[in-house]
Parts: structure tokens; C-alpha cells; sequence
């Protein structure tokens, strides 16, 4: 069911001054390397668009090097080299500016489990400088598209994981972002947990008109959720596509190909062995 969305969040929306990024693509990611210390090059030498609007998905087992790409385009992890814009911005001649654009969700959950849901909510829109009356207004709009509206004023620490989890994620809407990175939204929830995000991210997508770029090693997630995905392998992207497109590519006539398929076909070996 799709959730009521308050008129005036549309209005914010639309007399939001357009930017750079409403016009060309949300992010541009060109020869992207990050080399640790140790020697350990987690990425090397990315390149992909993600268009404005669109859910893009990096799909791949642990260590592939996703949760380091979305670290380094969310600016929390400086690139060696290569290029990578967000929202018009270079993700490190203008760091400032990126953060004001972007909402990050990571994968472990950090919420304040002696407040309530729109006390977190109202207390994360004043640290991002929203007035208070904003912030409220925004909360209540946004536990409501999340589907958390009648435990509004229940504490955090009586919620679910997957409770939580969407808790957390609608903390990092509440700035109204244009660019949401999410690393593994349902990594550890129960199958009605995850498809309960799911249905959210959906909404939100649809309501807001947000860019989302989610990591995942779920092939379902990944194949119902995104637009476009690149399958990411040892810090490489070996395949791009519409979940169509990657899975039509490896089907021989008359056969229904899944992403396992397309991994196995790309990287010479199943998700399983990756992993």
C-alpha cells in the first residue's frame, strides 16, 4: 500500500531551486582507486553514472569493494586516485558541499534506543539546522512513509531490527537529501523485515524522486529494487546493466537467466564460492 504523502512535502520538493545535478547525471565516478596502507586495493579503477532519480545498485559478495566505493562518493573515505562527482560536486575539492546533498545510511544501525521514533527524527532534523517546527513537520511525514506512524511515540529500544532499521533510514531523509547512499539496508533482518524496506525504499523513491545507490549482496534485493546494477568483483565492476538486460545477456533461448547466473558468467565462478 502506498503511503500519503503530505501536499506541502511535494510543494517543499517543487520550489526547491533546481540544481546542476537536476539536469545531468546525479553521480559521474571515473577511474575511482583506494589503495589502504597495507597495500590492500579494495577498488580498482571504477567507472559508472548513476542517473538522476534512479536506484543503482553495486552488487557483490563481502569485500568486493562496494561498502568503499559508497564510502569514498559519501566522502568518508578520500580516494587515491581517480575522480568522482555527486550532485554536481567533487566528492573532494568540495567534500562540504556533497554532505549537504547526500543522506548516508550504513550498515549498523544508530539510533538512540531511549527515545522515541519522532523524538530521534526531530532531534537529527535541528543537528542538520532544520527550525524546530520544520522538523517536526518532517517527522511526522516521514515515519508515516516509512509505515511507522502509530509507534511514533513509542521508544526506539521496544522497536524491531527491522523497525529500527527504517527508523534509521528516514533519519537520513529528513534533510531532504538529493543523492541517498545506502550500505546493505537489510543486512541481518528477517525475511518480512527486508521486504518491509523494500516496500519503503520503493516509496521513498517514488515520493521523493531521489537518487539511491545501495550496496547489496542480496541477488532478490538487487533485482527487484534497482533500475541499473553493476556486479562488482576483487574491486572492478565486470558487468553494468538493467537486471533485464544482465540477465538476458546470459539466457539461451527459451531458459529465464537469474543474476547467480550473470555472476557466474562474468567472474567464472557462483556467488557462493565468492562469498
Amino acid at each position: 500500500m502506498r503511503a500519503v504523502i503530505d501536499p506541502s512535502l511535494r510543494g517543499l520538493l517543487d520550489s526547491a531551486p533546481r540544481s546542476a545535478s537536476d539536469e545531468r547525471d546525479a553521480i559521474v565516478v571515473e577511474g575511482l582507486r583506494k589503495r589502504y596502507r597495507d597495500g590492500t586495493e579494495a577498488v580498482r579503477g571504477i567507472s559508472f553514472a548513476v542517473r538522476t532519480g534512479e536506484i543503482f545498485g553495486l552488487l557483490g559478495p563481502n569485500g568486493a569493494g562496494k561498502s568503499t566505493t559508497v564510502g569514498m562518493l559519501g566522502t568518508l573515505v578520500r580516494p587515491t586516485a581517480g575522480r568522482a562527482a555527486v550532485a554536481g560536486f567533487d566528492v573532494v575539492t568540495n567534500a562540504k558541499e556533497v554532505r549537504r546533498r547526500i543522506g548516508f545510511a550504513m550498515q549498523d544501525v544508530g539510533v538512540d534506543e531511549l527515545a522515541t521514533g519522532s523524538e530521534f527524527l526531530v532531534l537529527q532534523g535541528r543537528l542538520l539546522g532544520l527550525p524546530r517546527r520544520e522538523a517536526v513537520r518532517r517527522a511526522g511525514i516521514l515515519l508515516e512513509l516509512v509505515g511507522l506512524d502509530d509507534a511514533a511515540g513509542r521508544r526506539m529500544g521496544d522497536y524491531s531490527g527491522g523497525m529500527q532499521r527504517r527508523v534509521d533510514l528516514a533519519s537520513a531523509l529528513i534533510h531532504l537529501p538529493s543523492v541517498l547512499f545506502l550500505d546493505e539496508p537489510t543486512e541481518g533482518l528477517d525475511p518480512h523485515g527486508r521486504t518491509a524496506i523494500w516496500e519503503m525504499l520503493e516509496r521513498v523513491n517514488e515520493a521523493l524522486r531521489m537518487t539511491v545507490v545501495l550496496t547489496t549482496h542480496y541477488m532478490e534485493e538487487a533485482d527487484r529494487l534497482c533500475g541499473r546494477i553493476a556486479i562488482v568483483d576483487h574491486g572492478q565492476i565486470v558487468v553494468e546493466g538493467t537486471p533485464h538486460e544482465l540477465k538476458a545477456a546470459v539466457a539461451r533461448p527459451a531458459e529465464r537467466a537469474t543474476l547467480e547466473d550473470v555472476y557466474l558468467r562474468s567472474t567464472g565462478r557462483s556467488f557462493e564460492e565468492a562469498a
